[in-house]
């Protein structure tokens, strides 16, 4: 009987391991703009990641995945001086294979904005 329980637990564990995923909190990439605003031109940011470091068909470790979005954004704003925020959002996504990881690159570009406070 507990050998019995014993092998459920252990075909129960690798397909929980298996089955977990990660995961990362939402984004706000287009934030709802100001009532007046000025457009300070375009803005284009890229932030890169990669997910591997096991098996091809295994790749399970993010480096620097969960983030690139926020990262890509933040960088499209500096790109512009001045601008706190982007409208017409774009967001685009490539990736490479390398044996052991994907490289995955967001770009994100709009047109930067500046608040007016008149």
């Amino acid at each position: 009987m507990i050998a019995r329980k014993l092998q459920g637990l252990a075909l129960l564990l690798p397909a929980c391991l298996l089955l977990q995923a990660c995961s990362s909190a939402p984004t706000m990439v287009a934030p709802q703009p100001p009532a007046k605003y000025q457009k300070l031109g375009r803005a284009e940011g890229q932030a890169c990641g990669a997910l591997g470091m096991v098996a091809t068909a295994y790749y399970a470790i993010p480096m620097g995945l969960n983030s690139r979005v926020e990262r890509a954004y933040a960088t499209a704003l500096e790109s512009v001086p001045g601008a706190t925020s982007l409208i017409n959002v774009e967001i685009q996504e490539q990736w490479t294979w390398a044996v052991l990881a994907t490289a995955r690159c967001t770009t994100v570009t709009g047109d930067a904005i500046k608040e007016n406070k008149e």
